[in-house]
């Protein structure tokens, strides 16, 4: 196969996953767009990434969406969708108590009332410890620990403490805390141990684990009052954030782990959660590819991002091509153990190809 008939035929397949992740999109959006059409829901984080795709889609679905971030740079293009579409931008730091007053104010004057929180605005370790976002736990600071638990864990506090009150008065209402798969703790055969700790992500890891708990006691704290309190848990997912970091590993020899899926695989969901009360799924911490998997919405390996730019194409390309073939049923992908040695075992095949293709040269 000439080159030109192999990048023909990689566009083909990566249109082919397109339609199909967009017709998963579309069913979740006929399923639910009769219950939230006309709600009005705050999106934290809003502006690009993650919150960016939620926020769309609940546009989609024909809520009314407030897209709320810390800074609008480069994300004017949306801010135009959002005002076409009777939505709101709003520009906060969700660690300022003044500034979240103020946003309050501008929510409830624009639309009265809120119906769905979705708390999606998070510092990141990649951000943190930029372009990488990984140092070892006893080498980070006090410094650090306060700025992550003041944006993740205080910030999002401040949030719910706000937009909560008018959910209580009318006795319904949605609330969703985005977590990271990090925190978990699993078993086998005897004590607990971490579902993946070898990804050193403290203290982004610690302040996600305040926010899971959070989760659960406010989830029976307010389920009396109609409101319903859960957590999602998106896996590898390329946020705002990643293309700038698996760039800086690929500058350092290393593929950023596994493909990444695209972020709208968190939008069927998103749109089913938006729509639950006390009444409903309450309480609960969801890993979203196995929510997808269970729900009929394809698993992981169905919303890989298959449009990446060329260089990263490349990169992730080449670790699929260096990678043992294993697949077993049952699962939306394998366990994070079981990828760790599949993503390892790549590298080091990759490592020999490059050994003996520099060593040919010589």
């Amino acid at each position: 196969m000439s080159m030109d008939e192999a990048a023909s035929s990689e566009s083909s397949n990566a249109a082919a996953a397109r339609a199909k992740q967009d017709q998963m999109v579309e069913r979740a959006l006929r399923e639910w767009r009769g219950q939230l059409e006309s709600l009005v829901a705050v999106v934290t984080g809003g502006a690009r990434g993650i919150g960016r795709s939620m926020s769309e889609g609940l546009m989609r679905a024909g809520a009314k969406v407030v897209a709320a971030d810390k800074s609008w740079d480069g994300a004017e293009d949306f801010r135009k969708q959002l005002e076409a579409d009777h939505g709101l931008a709003v520009e906060v730091d969700i660690t300022d108590d003044t500034q979240l007053d103020a946003a309050y104010v501008d929510v409830l004057d624009r639309f009265g009332t809120v119906d769905i929180l979705i708390n999606n605005a998070a510092l990141v370790s990649e951000t943190l410890f930029h372009p990488t976002g990984h140092r070892n736990t006893l080498d980070t600071t006090d410094q650090d620990w306060q700025a992550m638990f003041g944006v993740n864990v205080f910030g999002t506090l401040k949030v719910i403490r706000r937009f909560i009150q008018p959910m209580q008065e009318k006795r319904r209402g949605s609330i969703v805390n985005v977590v990271s798969s990090g925190v978990l703790p699993v078993a086998a055969g005897g004590g607990y141990h971490g579902l993946r700790p070898w990804t050193v992500e403290m203290p982004y890891q610690a302040t996600k684990a305040a926010i899971t708990a959070l989760t659960f006691y406010l989830g029976e704290e307010v389920r009396g009052d109609g409101v319903a309190v859960n957590a999602i848990m998106p896996g590898h997912t390329r946020a705002s954030w990643f293309d700038t970091t698996a760039r800086a590993f690929n500058e350092i020899g290393v593929v950023y782990f596994m493909r990444p899926a695209i972020p709208e695989h968190l939008l069927p969901i998103t749109l089913f959660l938006s729509a639950q009360d006390g009444r409903g799924a309450a309480g609960r911490l969801y890993y979203v590819p196995e929510w997808n998997y269970d729900h009929g919405y394809g698993d992981y390996a169905a919303w890989l991002d298959r449009e990446l730019p060329p260089d990263m194409e490349e990169m992730y390309s080449r670790l699929e091509a260096a990678m043992p073939k294993y697949e077993r049923a049952g699962v939306p992908h394998l366990p994070f153990d079981a990828q760790g040695a599949l993503y390892a075992a790549a590298m080091a095949n990759l490592g020999s190809q490059e050994n003996w293709a520099g060593g040919s040269t010589q």
